[in-house]
């Protein structure tokens, strides 16, 4: 006697594909990677499709072949499919698989190569901001050497205009991440490490460390705010005439208290306290072909 099919199973696996159907049609705005907001994202967002729609080939190529495999060679009475333990392998189907993954590896492969150069260097019809910054447990501090102030856990920007990161680290290696601005890059003590980012338009866009640091982890976490550059100019006026300057203990203090603090603003800080250092990245571009080079004529 043939034992009846699990239909419950099918019912599980049923309610289970509407389920995740149903959660994915809710992507929103919460998905802040899918909602660019400059010239950096916008680069990086299109790798970002480009290799989940082959991902997304490949899963479903997978399905596809299993759910032949389980209908065609099934156990099932008068089933004609050939039954062959001793199969060990097929030539055909192992050159088309190896094939396959070539052609993805070059599919994705060219374009992401391209767009990291082209990202390596600034846009050479604007002036960037720079803005060095450095990682300590558990907060950002955000020194601007053009305009002499410093923040604390808030950076602002102005919108239209790109910015060069200078990235440090007083504290356990982190990663310097703005979603909709573009991608990470590592904070590590005793190295200067480049980013250069850019908002399209004005708006408020949250920022955190991408990378576990310790218990205090999860106040990591900054707020980028992009400006009309009058408005960004105004604001630099304003904090270099109200606000007190970060002395050298006040520095001190921030390293040393391993706690989040509330965000703050100073009209003027120490120079001392960022590394002199860049490794000689400029400016203007060619920052990874330069460091790439640093590293291969260092001595053995």
């Amino acid at each position: 006697m043939t034992p009846k099919r699990p239909k419950r199973a099918y019912r599980y696996i049923l309610f289970m594909s509407l389920g995740i159907g149903l959660l994915v049609t809710g992507c929103g705005q919460q998905y802040v990677l899918l909602h660019p907001a400059g010239p950096v994202a916008h680069s990086e967002l299109g790798l970002i499709y480009l290799s989940g729609a082959l991902m997304l080939f490949i899963i479903l190529l997978v399905w596809v072949l299993l759910a032949i495999v389980l209908v065609r060679f099934r156990d099932k009475p008068g089933n004609k499919a050939p039954y062959r333990p001793l199969w060990e392998h097929n030539r055909k189907l192992e050159l088309f698989w190896l094939g396959l993954s070539l052609a993805i590896v070059i599919v994705i492969s060219i374009p992401t190569v391209q767009k990291t150069y082209a990202l390596d260097k600034l846009p050479p019809a604007k002036d960037p901001v720079v803005i060095d910054v450095t990682a300590i447990q558990y907060k950002w501090l955000f020194e601007y050497p053009q305009q002499h102030i410093a923040t604390v856990n808030y950076v602002n920007i102005p919108s239209g205009v790109p910015v060069l990161f200078e990235l440090t680290a007083e504290a356990p290696m982190n990663t310097f991440w703005v979603p909709r601005l573009g991608g990470m890059e590592y904070t590590m003590p005793g190295e200067v490490l480049p980013l250069w980012l850019e908002a399209s338009k004005s708006g408020l866009y949250p920022g955190r460390s991408g990378q576990f640091s310790g218990r205090g982890f999860v106040h990591m976490t900054f707020n980028v705010r992009a400006v009309p550059m009058n408005q960004f100019r105004n604001w630099v006026t304003r904090v270099q005439k109200q606000n007190h300057p970060l002395t050298l203990s006040d520095y001190n203090r921030l390293v040393d208290r391993h706690i989040w603090v509330s965000p703050a603003t100073y009209s003027s800080y120490p120079i001392s306290t960022f590394p002199k250092t860049t490794h000689g990245f400029t400016l203007h571009g060619n920052m990874y072909t330069q460091m790439k080079n640093m590293f291969m004529n260092m001595p053995s």
